[in-house]
């Protein structure tokens, strides 16, 4: 080879647009039973709600932990969508508030977050960075409602995320799915009390990201 010539380098073939159709076709089936069913749904059955073979599922992701994952950090990653919406709202900074916690409520993130405990590692390199840009895009959300003298100060991050997934969602499994007309009524109810001036002193402190990982 000579001085000038420079090496060949091989470029990995771009997924078809067809097997992407089908990864989020599976992402999205898996989704919907994992709330509806819980994490051991079979994974024949999540094939058949998308339309694909038992084998394309098993290409995409080969075992149940990697699937789980993937559905929960899609998820994380609408959420934090949701965040950097509110966050280029330049009207009312409580109002972009309130309407990115109704949308995080619809991601049904409540009923997915016990999986990322009992079903596979917490700290998967993917999990941590889809939980890092929710984690910081909330708090960039919150610091302007705060900043604009529109959100109470003695709330943090960690007390907003609990209680939209106490409130948002029944735990996955359940198969109850009429309280999902109470959400956006009971979240309204949570929004008021945050509204500064608060009219009562919380009880202890304001709960934060580190604190809300080790409940």
């Amino acid at each position: 080879m000579s001085a000038t010539t420079a090496p060949s380098v091989r470029k990995a073939p771009r997924p078809r647009a067809d097997a992407l159709r089908n990864r989020e076709r599976i992402v999205t089936a898996a989704r919907e039973m994992f709330v509806e069913h819980g994490p051991d749904v079979p994974l024949d059955e999540i094939a058949r709600r998308a339309g694909v073979g038992n084998a394309t599922v098993y290409r995409n992701f080969p075992d149940r932990d990697a699937l789980v994952r993937e559905v929960v950090c899609s998820v994380m990653d609408r959420t934090a969508e949701a965040a950097e919406l509110a966050l280029a709202e330049t009207g009312d900074a409580f109002a972009a508030l309130e309407r990115f916690v109704h949308t995080a409520a619809d991601e049904r993130i409540s009923a997915l977050c016990p999986m990322v405990s009992s079903t596979f590692d917490q700290h998967h390199p993917d999990l941590e960075a889809s939980r890092e840009r929710v984690e910081q895009l909330v708090e960039e959300v919150m610091g302007r409602a705060k900043a604009a003298g529109q959100l109470r100060p003695d709330v943090g991050v960690g007390d907003l995320m609990i209680v939209v997934a106490q409130l948002s969602r029944p735990p996955a499994g359940t198969d109850c799915m009429r309280g999902d007309r109470f959400v956006h009524r009971h979240l309204q109810l949570f929004l008021d009390g945050l509204r500064a001036p608060g009219r009562s002193t919380l009880p202890g402190r304001a709960v934060n990201i580190r604190e809300l990982r080790d409940c």
